[in-house]
């Protein structure tokens, strides 16, 4: 796993959104970190020091991992350039066919009602 800046982070997502138009999947997650240790964190807690939390973002296309660490002061303009990227390259995604409640409803009644 490549720990990256946030900038080429997102590059390189676009790279694997982009290798993976046609066939595969790309997984992306999103973590609260202290990028600490449990005994460090301990430590800082009782000698009363704030912990900095971060986001860890990790991306994987099956073959290839990077991640990267973001900051609150950052986080932002990480989150803007990231959604920014998830709808262009979103567009396989197929839409969802809902049905009509009050349709349903109405079909289920008159199916009922058909019975002798």
């Amino acid at each position: 796993m490549v720990l990256l800046q946030p900038d080429p982070f997102l590059n390189e997502l676009t790279s694997m959104f982009e290798r993976s138009t046609e066939k595969g999947s790309v997984w992306v997650t999103l973590k609260r970190s202290s990028l600490k240790s449990k005994v460090q964190r301990n430590k800082m807690k009782t000698a009363g020091e704030s912990i900095e939390y971060r986001c860890l973002v990790r991306a994987t296309d099956g073959k290839k991992t990077i991640s990267t660490s973001v900051g609150m002061k950052d986080h932002q303009r990480f989150q803007a350039s990231y959604a920014t990227i998830l709808k262009a390259h979103l567009t396989a995604l197929k839409k969802r066919e809902r049905k009509d409640k009050k349709k349903s409803a109405v079909d289920k009644k008159e199916e009922g009602s058909k019975k002798p």
